[in-house]
């Protein structure tokens, strides 16, 4: 049913934020961009057309506005890259599929507009052995507090034994633990999963509870800062910034590498692909597939390390 309260393309772009929001669940930083986006759109047209645009005016956009406008974000004072430019393009995508549903108002011309041609770029996990470094190495730091050395070495630990998010691994509470045989996690979009916990996992977040010295309060973090508020993410990314420097590991070794590094060598041991995408909370499985890549990639450069022919 077409929603006839809606005249101003300002009204507009607020009600399809407000329908990402509520209907969509998405993030507030995904949320913040897609405003971004609109704004920048709709600011174009207004200046391109000469008036302010109305509902009516937003159908019949043509699919040569819509190319001059991502021209202009090309080449602007913050010019876009082409995955930030198909990602624009996404976007005004999906808030001219919102006018067609909602308001009655479709952009045909806009199925003309084709978005720029990006090179995939593939996950790049650490190795096993460069995993187990980072999870092991905090410990071995002789100026860090046992509490602290032994916090930094959980969360890592979770990110790499459950292929968690950082966001993911801070947002668990006391409550949670001693962890069971499996968690629920929430993660993005409010989705949840089930992850198993690796004896492993839960014996790095026991060793961290039976040293950390704040009370334990069931709705309080479960990773705690150094004055007992929760540990930021920043913390964690500038943590193995410093790990990854002792040990010689190269920039792309970052907390998210243990969630890529998860998911790969669950890969190479045979593990199935939709059971990877359930365990990552993937939304759809071609997201799930570039590690099919990533352990082709490996494979093809044994071979040509060890093949005399090669």
């Amino acid at each position: 049913m077409a929603d006839t309260q809606l005249k101003t393309s300002g009204e507009v772009l607020l009600a399809w934020l407000e329908h990402l929001a509520h209907e969509r669940r998405l993030s507030p930083r995904t949320l913040e961009a897609y405003g971004h986006i609109g704004r920048h759109y709709l600011g174009f047209l207004e200046r391109h057309r000469g008036d302010p645009q109305s509902l009516s005016d937003l159908g019949t956009v043509t699919a040569a506005e819509v190319r001059a406008h991502l021209a202009e974000r090309r080449s602007g004072d913050h010019p876009l890259n082409a995955r930030s430019l198909g990602q624009t393009l996404a976007a005004i995508r999906g808030f001219h599929d919102f006018l067609d549903r909602r308001c009655d108002t479709p952009a045909p011309q806009l199925a003309l507009v084709r978005g720029p041609k990006i090179k995939p770029s593939l996950p790049r996990p650490v190795t096993a052995d460069q995993a187990r470094g980072l999870m092991q190495e905090p410990e071995a730091d002789p100026d860090a507090e046992p509490w602290e050395a032994a916090r930094d070495r959980a969360v890592l630990t979770l990110l790499y034994g459950c292929g968690l998010r950082i966001s993911e691994a801070l947002s668990l509470i006391r409550a949670d633990a001693p962890f069971p045989e499996t968690i629920r996690i929430v993660g993005k979009g409010s989705k949840t999963r089930i992850v198993p916990i690796l004896p492993a996992v839960r014996e790095a977040v026991d060793a961290y509870l039976a040293l950390q010295p704040f009370p334990p309060e069931p709705r309080d973090a479960l990773f705690r800062a150094k004055r007992g508020g929760p540990l930021s993410p920043r913390h964690v990314q500038a943590t193995v910034q410093t790990l990854r420097g002792r040990l010689g590991l190269p920039a792309s070794a970052t907390p998210h590498a243990l969630r890529h590094s998860f998911a790969t060598h669950l890969l190479g041991a045979g593990a199935d692909l939709r059971s990877i995408q359930e365990l990552l909370g993937h939304a759809s499985l071609s997201t799930t597939q570039k590690y099919t890549a990533v352990d082709a990639a490996r494979l093809l450069g044994a071979y040509a390390a060890a093949h005399p022919r090669a």
